[in-house]
């Protein structure tokens, strides 16, 4: 079973995922937290494999949560919760080791498969914020020729498999956009981070937007 905290303020909001999240045989809701300051500690108690955090909590802001929760041994993977209005929290949330971002509406199947992914050791990008995620990570400074030099030792199909993980499309997309197997784009997004450097899709896709690969 995949272990899963839930850390968001609004009752509403984490009422919506347990529902969600509890609708798959291999998920299970082990804790749940309103107060940012209770993360770390009901974490080291009930040890999630994956934490959905919201990125701001009235009681204390997600990075205050976040830099405690990577700061156990064994840290649990995070994924910062957000609203489609990204803010400057995003850039430092990416800094300090998030491992994605979600919308707080994001579809239940791709919830429940951003989950999965992030257990895996993956990371979770959602397609509705993907290009506002980019924008602010980067602070308006593309760092183009860097990042295009990266880019030009990427082959076509490379590319395009690259483009793809910046619009938020997990490998069963992308292979059903380019008509590839699963397990053949797998290899492709394995090429890809090790080429540019990358250790997650995240840090892929921020590449990419500095490049200018993607708009």
């Amino acid at each position: 079973m995949i272990k899963v905290m839930l850390a968001d303020d609004e009752d509403l909001v984490r009422s919506g995922l347990r529902m969600i999240l509890g609708s798959a045989g291999d998920i299970e809701v082990v804790a749940e937290c309103d107060d940012g300051h209770l993360v770390a500690d009901l974490a080291r108690r009930h040890r999630p494999h994956v934490v959905l955090l919201d990125i701001r909590m009235r009681s204390s802001d997600g990075l205050t949560a976040l830099r405690k929760l990577r700061a156990i041994p064994d840290p649990p993977r995070i994924a910062m919760l957000t609203t489609f209005d990204v803010d400057e929290y995003v850039s430092e949330a990416l800094r300090l080791g998030a491992s994605g971002f979600l919308l707080k509406d994001t579809e239940p199947e791709q919830l429940v498969r951003a989950v999965r992914d992030l257990a895996l050791g993956g990371a979770v990008l959602d397609p509705g914020v993907a290009a506002r995620v980019l924008a602010a990570v980067a602070d308006g400074e593309r760092a183009a020729e860097p990042a295009r030099r990266l880019l030009a030792s990427l082959s076509e199909r490379e590319r395009e498999v690259l483009v793809l993980i910046g619009q938020g499309m997990s490998n069963a997309e992308i292979g059903g956009t380019l008509h590839l197997s699963e397990a053949t784009v797998k290899g492709y997004v394995s090429s890809v981070l090790g080429k540019i450097g990358a250790v997650n899709r995240v840090q892929a896709a921020l590449v990419a937007f500095r490049g200018g690969l993607i708009a």
